[in-house]
């Protein structure tokens, strides 16, 4: 699709420009826009750290356990589905990037063969697993180091290479909002196809940083009876550093790889680029949304069953398993069961799940010629997006609404005063919650099923249903499943202590 094309779609589907609005737009635009949301977070991350070191080491009194284990979690799926990616955003973890870049070895870029999606699912499958078999959750000693990893390696990888490869290529928790940011209201688009045409810099990914002052005069179209425009762009020691993840704003299909950081928009001279609202998960139905490749597909498919598998390893079937591994097949090593049921959870059955529909699908459609194995399953690949996003915020909302006040008494123990633990142990209704679970698991079957609809028509026309129905019956079984694990008894994780 050419960039004319592709401004035009954008045009067409974006709503109102939400850095207009009076105060916050105006704080979002500035220099130091982002680090009023960075501020807040890092001055938690520093505190959990803290904590962590040298609180108290049981998980339900702990800021380190209590607060990313329990809260922030069940926050941001909330955050994402209602206005955003705005916890890469506030990301702590990037806030030296600026230090980091002046630091940079300039010119030297991500090895090619590492510029994909296998490193984030790799380390999305370690985080999983550490949390499972460190206990991380219990932990708040190695919840400290997590966070002191994060920032160690994030400030490496900015000041190594010239892109933000952490962000893009390696960071889990990044990889997680990105792709479910894909459901979000927001997202960055241009306001001209007109002015990006004739804009000679491209400072939305370059940047209008300069080591030394800089000046050159542009000519846009924006004058009343339609002649153009001479602006002049400065660029200097106190520009913006563009797009860490060298996404061009004219060209964007959607959310993917955008951490929201609005630095293509503090960098345009023209003030052509801005955050606006748009259609919840508009990119999704898009044909050309992501690329067609395998380990973009892999990464959204393995992400929901990642989904299924984290919560399936807090119920009692689980541990019946593991009793089973031990006397069936004499496996007692609790880190080789933990592998063998993550490997084949996490990447093994979503792969074989991929592959088997989309073999189905173009077998009953008798498409098999036409489209290959890989076309195929990236088709359908966003369709895993919403059923995969329902799985996840029923888990997260379960731990987050099990005992919502707890962070209150742990503040307060922190700062050094008496927690008030009989006012603030509560916990919301079970019939309630199971109610939020199932109306979220439902909601995002249903959407699944819909986006699986209209790639099915997009590929197979007259013969969509045939086509559609391996994939729906693979939400039906994963929605099921949910389900099934979500009302079974469920381990209160860092709040066992106070309600077990």
């Amino acid at each position: 699709m050419s960039e004319t094309a592709l401004i035009e779609q954008q045009q067409s589907a974006i709503g109102m420009d939400a850095l207009r609005l009076p105060l916050m737009g105006r704080l979002l635009r500035g220099r130091y826009g982002r680090l009023l949301l960075q501020a807040p977070f890092t001055l938690l991350a520093l505190a959990l750290v803290i904590d962590g070191f040298t609180g108290p080491q049981a998980a339900a009194r702990n800021l380190a356990t209590v607060a990313p284990w329990v809260h922030l979690r069940g926050l941001v799926v909330l955050a994402l589905l209602l206005a955003g990616n705005l916890v890469c955003m506030g990301c702590p973890f990037t806030l030296p990037r600026t230090l980091a870049k002046r630091l940079s070895l300039r010119g030297r870029r991500f090895p090619q063969r590492l510029r994909n999606k296998w490193l984030a699912i790799f380390s999305l499958f370690a985080l999983f697993f550490a949390y499972e078999y460190l206990d991380l959750w219990a932990s708040p000693w190695l919840t400290a180091w997590l966070i002191v990893a994060y920032f160690a390696a994030s400030f490496l990888l900015e000041a190594v290479f010239s892109e933000s490869a952490f962000c893009k290529y390696v960071c889990p928790l990044g990889s997680f909002n990105m792709v479910y940011s894909t459901l979000s209201p927001t997202g960055i688009a241009v306001k001209s196809p007109d002015v990006c045409a004739r804009c000679v810099g491209h400072e939305c990914v370059n940047g209008s940083y300069a080591p030394q002052p800089q000046i050159r005069v542009d000519e846009i179209p924006g004058g009343a009876g339609g002649e153009r425009l001479q602006l002049q762009v400065a660029h200097g020691p106190r520009g913006t550093l563009g797009c860490g993840t060298e996404l061009f704003a004219p060209r964007m299909r959607g959310n993917m790889d955008c951490t929201l950081c609005l630095d293509c928009v503090r960098a345009c001279p023209h003030e052509n680029v801005s955050l606006f609202t748009r259609a919840s998960g508009a990119e999704l139905s898009r044909a050309d949304s992501w690329p067609r490749r395998w380990d973009m597909s892999i990464l959204v498919i393995a992400l929901a069953f990642m989904g299924l598998s984290n919560a399936f390893g807090m119920a009692p079937p689980y541990y019946a398993l593991q009793e089973w591994l031990a006397l069936e097949l004499g496996i007692t090593s609790e880190l080789l069961a933990l592998l063998l049921v993550f490997g084949f959870g996490n990447l093994l059955l979503p792969l074989a799940a991929a592959v088997a529909a989309a073999w189905l699908s173009r077998r009953l459609t008798r498409f098999r010629q036409r489209d290959s194995m890989r076309d195929t399953v990236a088709a359908f690949a966003p369709a895993f997006v919403p059923v995969g996003f329902g799985i996840w915020f029923a888990h997260y909302s379960f731990h987050l609404l099990i005992g919502p006040g707890l962070i209150v008494p742990v503040i307060q123990e922190f700062l050094g005063g008496v927690g008030d633990w009989a006012r603030w142990s509560f916990s919301l209704d079970a019939n309630l919650i199971g109610s939020i679970q199932l109306l979220v698991l439902l909601g995002g079957f249903l959407w699944s099923l819909r986006l699986a609809q209209k790639s099915a028509l997009r590929l197979y026309r007259r013969k969509a249903l045939l086509g559609m129905l391996p994939w729906a019956l693979l939400f039906t079984l994963m929605m099921l499943a949910a389900w099934q694990i979500f009302t079974l008894p469920m381990e209160m994780r860092g709040t066992l202590e106070l309600f077990g």
